[in-house]
């Protein structure tokens, strides 16, 4: 207490020092540095010599966030927290919705536009370089207030998620500037809630966890063998009785854009109908004996690409984004040794439409492109699964067609090169570390968020082998998915509760190439301190 008494009779402010360590260092809360470490005094001074001292603060440290930003250049300064009679505002007006999210997220005041600066501000922009990434920002951290800048409102949206990592729980977002982007244009997860039905809850509350690990695209698998999720106005008669109505619809559609997520439907054809084909039992393909194949239309009648195509143009207008998954994968005529005298009619359709010389394996990737064509018409994007791409033949899939590389084991699918060096971009599902199959039937289990977190990366395609660095911008991405085979296998709370740290992990791999900073070990105390 020696110091304490110099200081008293020096007539300096208890409040500057700390008597009660002897470091000298400040207890007020704004003088304290990022890493929430006691600053020193500056060298050379005392309290004894110095009867007005200056406060001073260690070189601030990256912010600890998931995914980890790409670039922090450190700077001395108190750093920056949400006050609740602090300002959120925005220099134009397209931030409004961003604004007022992050504003009652980190209990503030949203003020809307203004060209004032206050202390303790957050400010919102748009600006900077308009070629630049638009899923990029600049988040400064100065003066005691913050700004995030971007191209576009994403990017924005995004410094917003890193600023509410790093003041989780009271902590302080750091002085400096951080200079962050995506490596990856895609970041994924897809749900099958055709096998099992979600409620749009747990959906909604997926949709807000995808936007803090900045996920840009939710799928939505909603037809199959098991079940048809989503109410139709063209078809009812093949809705399942649990399902989503186009209300609940569109409310996750609204959510998932305020968060900067594009959602991806999916209806698989020609494969995986079995739902519509039990209210049309008469477009189910059948052999050449009459016995019916499993979840399959018939190709070769008119009547199964109209269905097909009443329902993507009536989706088109529920879900307003660009890419359209149109699946096309295990098409069980083609699991046969002969399609051709298996299925006589798809052998006679394919002649007919392409020549002579063409196959069931042909007239099946006309069928892709002919669908792929419906929904072109609506501005969209499509994407298929891998084994739905075929080698030969007179018939190839139009070149605009993403693959969705899940397998290498199915009856079609090929290595990742061919698809590859024909040109084509990808997107990865690797089936062995971004698969979570419910119940785990098959060869499948569980994946772990320290196996894709350690081993995996978007170059990794098929099995654990990367395909080599050339092919990168070719990769547009990954998507994580959850399939649900043995749909009772695990309730909703368990499903998201197994996925939580894939989910950070894989993000991790798409935001940034570079080998994680952390280790497994503090990465994964990094996500529980976070939430």
């Amino acid at each position: 207490m020696a110091v304490a008494l110099v200081m008293v009779a020096a007539g300096v402010s208890l409040g500057l020092w700390a008597a009660s360590d002897g470091d000298g260092g400040s207890t007020g809360a704004e003088a304290r540095p990022s890493d929430g470490r006691t600053a020193a005094a500056p060298r050379g001074t005392s309290p004894e010599s110095s009867p007005s001292p200056t406060r001073s603060y260690a070189l601030s440290k990256a912010p600890q966030t998931i995914p980890a930003v790409r670039d922090h250049e450190p700077a001395r300064g108190p750093g920056w927290q949400p006050g609740s009679g602090n300002r959120v505002v925005v220099a134009d007006a397209a931030l409004a919705d961003e604004g007022r999210l992050v504003a009652g997220e980190l209990g503030m005041t949203y003020a809307g536009e203004k060209d004032d600066r206050r202390a303790g501000d957050l400010r919102l922009a748009l600006g900077g370089d308009k070629k630049a990434n638009p899923e990029s920002y600049v988040m400064t951290v100065r003066d005691g207030r913050a700004e995030i800048t971007g191209p576009a409102e994403a990017g924005v949206f995004y410094g917003t998620r890193t600023l509410k990592q790093e003041t989780h729980h009271g902590g302080t977002a750091p002085e400096g500037v951080v200079r962050d982007e995506p490596a990856k244009p895609v970041r994924g997860f897809m749900l099958d809630i055709a096998r099992k039905n979600f409620t749009a809850g747990w959906i909604e509350d997926r949709i807000r966890e995808l936007g803090d690990l900045k996920y840009n695209q939710l799928g939505l698998h909603f037809s199959d063998d098991q079940g048809f999720r989503i109410e139709s106005d063209s078809h009812p008669e093949i809705v399942s009785q649990e399902h989503l109505t186009k209300a609940q619809v569109r409310k996750i559609v609204d959510l998932a854009e305020s968060r900067h997520i594009t959602v991806v439907p999916e209806i698989d054809s020609p494969g995986h109908l079995g739902a519509v084909i039990d209210a049309h039992p008469d477009l189910q393909l059948r052999t050449a004996q009459g016995s019916a194949v499993q979840g399959a239309i018939d190709i070769s009648k008119a009547e199964s690409a109209d269905i097909v195509d009443d329902l993507l143009n009536e989706y088109a207008d529920l879900f307003p984004g660009k890419p359209w998954h149109l699946g096309a994968d295990e098409y069980q005529a083609l699991v046969r040794s002969d399609p051709e005298a298996a299925f006589p009619q798809l052998a006679a359709a394919a002649r007919e439409k392409y020549g002579s010389g063409a196959t069931v394996a042909d007239l099946t990737t006309g069928w892709l492109n002919d669908r792929a064509a419906t929904v072109r018409e609506h501005q969209r994007v499509p994407r298929a699964w891998n084994d739905g791409f075929f080698r030969g033949g007179s018939v190839q899939a139009d070149k605009d067609i993403q693959v969705a590389y899940w397998t290498g084991k199915e009856i079609g699918a090929r290595e990742p090169l061919e698809y590859l060096e024909a040109g084509r971009k990808v997107i990865n599902y690797n089936d062995e570390f971004l698969y979570y199959v419910l119940g785990e039937p098959q060869t499948f289990v569980y994946p772990t968020g320290q196996r894709i977190y350690e081993q995996w990366t978007p170059l990794v395609l098929r099995g654990t082998t990367a395909v080599p660095e050339r092919y990168n911008a070719q990769i547009l991405g990954g998507s994580f998915a959850v399939w649900c085979d043995l749909a009772n296998a695990q309730t909703e709370g368990q499903v998201a509760a197994g996925i939580r740290m894939p989910l950070r992990a894989m993000v991790q791999k798409l935001w940034d190439p570079d080998k994680p900073a952390l280790s497994w070990a503090e990465f994964r105390a990094l996500a529980d301190r976070l939430g």
